[in-house]
């Protein structure tokens, strides 16, 4: 992952490694709450839109909100969604379930592009968790800036990560994750766009089970000439 903030939270969905999907690919069960995601302020129906762009990153939009409440082990979560189109027109549409006030994610459902949606199974190694603990926990506070985006101006707390030499800005009037803008080691770029307060749910149709033999049967009939 190496495109800044938004990444970040992306990380917490999409990082898993191994038998699933890239665009499914989501880890969990934080070990605490790293310092960051405080800017994490989720409200039902609002959300934001993002600009991506960079090098290594295709041109797309990205909007993150928040389209739901729900429990989890007995503590109040919340639904959050990403809808992520590219250039061509194509959309996924992810959201996961998070508990605020420790940020652990407790089930994840996603659409790929005309697909029926499916729920991922909540799984994820030590070793894994490890690696996504410690590039969170590695972003740190480095003052307060006032930056301007296509959304607007803001007053924004700045923040960096060695480890990838990534920065990102964030501010209290942006939710679901505060982000205004990010910037990673290798020059992409995220800026905010738009600001949603009518976000709605995404997923369409009935949600079914994460079948992996399934899937790879429809990796392999993608392979074959045709």
């Amino acid at each position: 992952m190496k495109r800044g903030f938004l990444l970040v939270a992306l990380l917490a969905l999409f990082s898993l490694a191994g038998s699933v999907p890239a665009h499914a690919q989501m880890g969990m069960d934080l070990f605490k709450r790293p310092s960051i995601t405080k800017a994490f302020h989720p409200v039902i129906g609002k959300g934001a839109v993002y600009q991506d762009s960079g090098k290594e990153a295709k041109p797309r939009t990205t909007e993150i909100s928040i389209v739901g409440k729900d429990t989890a082990n007995g503590k109040d979560a919340y639904w959050m969604q990403f809808v992520s189109t590219e250039n061509d027109g194509k959309t996924f549409v992810g959201k996961s379930l998070i508990t605020i006030d420790d940020f652990q994610f407790h089930r994840m459902i996603v659409q790929p592009p005309g697909q029926q949606a499916m729920e991922m199974p909540m799984q994820m190694s030590a070793a894994s968790r490890q690696r996504m603990q410690e590039t969170i926990n590695d972003w740190h506070s480095v003052g307060t800036e006032t930056i301007t985006v296509p959304a607007g101006t803001f007053s924004c707390e700045h923040w960096h990560s060695d480890k990838n030499n990534s920065d990102a800005w964030t501010s209290e009037k942006v939710t679901p994750f505060g982000l205004v803008k990010s910037v990673s080691g290798n020059g992409g770029t995220q800026v905010l766009v738009k600001v949603v307060d009518n976000a709605t749910d995404r997923i369409t149709g009935p949600v079914k089970q994460f079948d992996m033999q399934e899937m790879m049967q429809q990796m392999q009939r993608r392979q074959q000439p045709q």
